[in-house]
């Protein structure tokens, strides 16, 4: 699916419903996303959007140096990984990234994580961050029934 924002506020939005969506799943693993794009492109705007369908309140910033932070939602984790800085997959992994994505109650959104795709799970959704005008966005979201992995 291509959905095009016109600013950071429709990224947001478009985080915040398709957050929501989740909410009600029962998984029998971790929904897993990672984010593509540019540095740029939207992907932390949208993790703002998206912790925000979650109700989460905390202010979101890119764990660009801390590579990891870890949200609690009502019922679930939520943890937004950015793989931006890491120089190899261990520094993923002796974070404790494989119990992370087993635990079924986890929602995990990745920026760049194509550095770490070949240990990503099967199920890993992809959306595609592409810049089209200065404040417009392409949104590239790959269509999954993630609900029921």
């Amino acid at each position: 699916m291509k959905i095009i924002s016109n600013n950071f506020l429709e990224t947001q939005k478009i985080g915040k419903q398709l957050a929501k969506s989740f909410l009600s799943c029962k998984n029998k693993e971790a929904i897993v996303i990672n984010l593509i794009g540019n540095l740029g492109s939207g992907k932390t705007t949208f993790v703002q959007g998206f912790a925000s369908g979650l109700r989460i309140k905390k202010k979101i910033l890119s764990p660009t140096f801390v590579i990891l932070n870890k949200f609690k939602t009502k019922n679930r984790y939520f943890y937004h990984i950015d793989c931006y800085r890491l120089e190899s997959v261990k520094e993923i992994k002796d974070l404790g990234f494989k119990e992370i994505i087993e635990n079924p109650q986890n929602i995990i959104l990745i920026e760049w994580g194509n550095k770490i795709k070949r240990i990503l799970p099967k199920n890993t959704v992809k959306i595609k961050f592409n810049i089209f005008k200065k404040d417009k966005r392409i949104i590239n979201y790959e269509e999954k029934d993630i609900c029921s992995n």
